[in-house]
């Protein structure tokens, strides 16, 4: 009773239920790919030289992607170590068709090497999406 009393006195201290903010302009919808990366059958947490070297292939083939303006968001998703088919990352890919996707992913070193297998999903978002490291688009 204590309880319900103090959340209704809190509630009304602070305005009550947020109001809903009105769009300032017109939103508008597009189609990207989302591209979930899972671990693959050569996929180990070990580290090695070999691992080493096509995590640093990878990360140059994220950097370089975002920088031609087809891939406009990347990151690692904070998987359970110990589940060999967990979700490992995502990318979002500006492009018109599924075989760019395709092509871009094709140069990935650790896709290539099956550390990582991707699954291709066309998916959409709001439009205007941009890479971090890309200003002017």
């Amino acid at each position: 009773m204590k309880l319900a009393l103090i959340l209704a006195l809190l509630v009304g201290a602070c305005g009550g239920a947020p109001k809903p903010v009105a769009p300032t302009g017109t939103f508008t919808m597009k189609m990207y790919f989302l591209v979930l990366l899972r671990r693959g059958p050569a996929w180990t947490p070990d580290e090695t030289p070999e691992t080493k070297k096509i995590f640093e292939g990878h990360m140059a083939n994220i950097r370089a992607m975002g920088d031609s303006g087809k891939l406009i968001l990347a990151g690692p998703i904070d998987a359970d170590a110990a589940d060999r088919n967990a979700i490992a990352g995502i990318f979002v890919f500006d492009v018109p068709a599924r075989a760019d996707v395709e092509a871009l992913l094709a140069g990935d070193p650790a896709i290539a090497a099956t550390r990582l297998v991707p699954e291709i999903l066309p998916w959409y978002g709001a439009a205007g999406i941009t890479y971090p490291g890309k200003t002017g688009q």
